[in-house]
C-alpha cells in the first residue's frame, strides 16, 4: 500500500523517526563539518562555504536559491511554506588552539562559536527531508536558510530578511551550540533566550600636555577612567535592574609615555541587556549620560553606538514543538530548562517577523571537560551532530503536520495563546519560562 504524504497524518505517533534515515550519511556529514572547520571564513567572505553546501544540496537534487554576496537557502517539499530553519555559517576572527587534526588552516580565524556544526546539521536535514520527500512527498515547504555573516553587527540576519528569505514563511527554528550542555540534550526556554547587544565606542579628546601639569590640560586619561567606572554605574541606576543593563568594556587605548597627558583617546565595548524595553531605554539614556561624566574634564566627545540585536524571544508553541519532537526522537530526558544567555543573536530579528524558536544543542563530552564560545580551545564532540539533525527535522516535520492538520500534538503549554515574537518584557519572559517548567516537569 502507498504511504500517505509525511506531515498528512492525524497522530504525532505516525511522523516517521528521523534517526534511520540519518545513519548512513554521518560519516559524509562529519567528513563534511570538519573540512568547513578547516576552512573558516570570516563574516560576509563565506565564498567557500557557500558553494561547498550549494554543491551538496545541487548533489541531492535540490535547488539552491543564494543571496547576494554569500549565503543560500533551499525550498524542499511541495505547497505552501510550512516552516524555515535557519542555520549561520560564518566563522571568527580567533587563532585556534584546539591541535585537532581537522584545525584552522586560516590563520586567525576558526569556528570558535560552532557555526561550523549549525551549517552542518542544516545540509544534513536538507538530506534527510530530501531523501523522505523522494520516498513520500512532503506535504508542505521546509525552507532551509543558511545565513551569513551573524557574527557582525546587526547581523546578516537582516539582509536575509530584506531579501524576502521569510516571504511566506509562518514560523521559523535554529538552534546553537552550548559547550555547557552534555551531548545528547538540548536545552530550551520560552521568552527570551539571549539578551540585546549593542557595540560602543567612545574618542575623546583635549589639549595634552606634561603630567606635572594636569591642571593646564584636558587630563583625558583621567576622563577616559571616569567613564569606564561611572557610566556602567549611572546607567544601573536610571534602569530598572530586574534588566540586567550591563556595559563592558573591552578596549582602552591613550598615551605613549608615563609623563605625557595625551591629546586623544579612545575606548569601545558592549552594552548587554536581558529585556528588549531597557534596551530602547538605555540606548536613549547612553548618549547624556556619557557627556554629563566627560563633562567636568572638558574633554570633547565622540560617541558611536551601533545599535546591535534585540533578545531572542523564543515563543511558546514553537518551543513547545522543539520539546515534543527531541522527546520522540531521543526520548524524555533529552530536554533542560537553559538560563537566558547575555550573549546576543542575530536570529532574533527573524523572530521580530514571524514566531518561532531557537534551542540549544548540547556539545559538551559527559565527564569531559566545559569549554567556552568565542575561544580558540573550543572542542565539540561531534556526537552532537545526529543529535542536531533529529531534533532539527522532526521539528521540521511536525510543523509540516501542523500546517496541514493543526494536530493536538504538543504538551499543554502549545494550547496557550502565542506570542507574536515581538521583543517582550522581561516579566513577561520568566512568567513564559516558569510555564514551560511546569509544562515539562522540569
Amino acid at each position: 500500500m502507498d504511504r500517505a504524504p509525511f506531515g498528512f497524518s492525524s497522530d504525532s505517533d505516525q511522523l516517521p523517526v528521523v534517526g534511520p534515515f540519518l545513519r548512513p550519511l554521518l560519516a559524509e556529514l562529519t567528513a563534511f563539518r570538519r573540512d568547513l572547520h578547516a576552512h573558516p571564513e570570516l563574516s560576509t567572505r563565506e565564498v567557500r562555504t557557500t558553494g561547498r553546501i550549494a554543491d551538496r544540496l545541487i548533489a541531492a537534487g535540490l535547488t539552491p536559491h543564494f543571496f547576494e554576496g554569500t549565503g543560500l537557502y533551499v525550498d524542499i517539499g511541495h505547497g505552501p511554506i510550512a516552516t524555515a530553519l535557519r542555520g549561520d555559517i560564518d566563522a571568527l576572527p580567533v587563532q585556534e588552539e584546539t591541535g585537532l587534526p581537522w584545525t584552522s588552516t586560516v590563520k586567525g580565524a576558526c569556528h570558535a562559536c560552532g557555526h561550523d556544526m549549525h551549517t552542518t546539521v542544516m545540509v544534513g536535514v536538507a538530506l534527510v527531508l530530501a531523501d523522505l520527500n523522494r520516498s513520500s512527498p512532503l506535504a508542505g515547504t521546509v525552507r532551509i536558510v543558511f545565513q551569513p555573516a551573524e557574527e557582525t553587527m546587526p547581523g546578516g540576519a537582516l539582509s536575509c530578511i530584506e531579501q524576502g528569505v521569510l516571504d511566506g514563511v509562518p514560523r521559523i527554528f535554529a538552534l546553537h551550540c552550548d559547550p555547557r550542555i552534555d551531548v545528547g540534550q538540548i536545552g530550551t526556554r520560552i521568552g527570551a533566550i539571549t539578551s540585546a547587544s549593542d557595540t560602543v565606542r567612545i574618542e575623546l579628546t583635549g589639549r595634552g600636555g606634561h603630567t606635572s601639569r594636569p591642571h593646564l590640560t584636558e587630563d583625558l586619561v583621567f576622563a577616559l577612567a571616569e567613564i569606564a567606572v561611572n557610566v556602567p554605574a549611572v546607567l544601573s541606576r536610571r534602569i530598572d535592574v530586574r534588566s540586567a543593563v550591563s556595559v563592558v568594556w573591552g578596549q582602552i587605548h591613550a598615551g605613549a609615555a608615563p609623563n605625557a597627558i595625551p591629546a586623544t583617546g579612545f575606548m569601545s565595548g558592549t552594552m548587554r541587556c536581558l529585556d528588549g524595553d531597557a534596551w530602547l531605554a538605555a540606548g536613549e539614556l547612553l548618549d547624556d549620560v556619557v557627556n554629563q561624566v566627560a563633562a567636568p574634564f572638558g574633554v570633547a566627545v565622540e560617541l558611536e553606538h551601533v545599535r546591535g540585536v534585540p533578545p531572542v524571544v523564543n515563543t511558546e508553541v514553537e518551543t513547545a514543538m522543539i520539546e515534543a519532537a527531541a522527546r520522540a526522537e531521543l526520548g524524555e530526558d533529552v530536554v533542560v530548562l537553559t538560563p537566558q544567555s547575555m550573549g546576543g543573536e542575530d536570529f532574533a530579528w527573524f523572530l521580530q517577523e514571524v514566531p518561532g524558536s531557537m534551542f540549544r544543542l548540547g556539545t559538551r563530552t559527559p565527564g569531559g571537560e566545559t569549554f567556552d564560545l568565542h575561544r580558540g580551545d573550543y572542542v565539540i564532540d561531534e556526537d552532537a551532530l545526529a543529535v542536531g539533525v533529529r531534533v532539527m527535522a522532526a521539528t521540521a516535520l511536525r510543523a509540516l503536520a501542523e500546517a496541514v492538520q493543526e494536530l493536538p500534538a504538543f504538551p499543554p503549554a502549545a494550547s496557550s495563546r502565542r506570542g507574536n515574537g515581538r521583543v517582550t518584557g522581561l516579566a513577561e519572559g520568566d512568567r513564559a519560562a516558569s510555564r514551560s517548567a511546569e509544562a515539562t516537569g522540569r
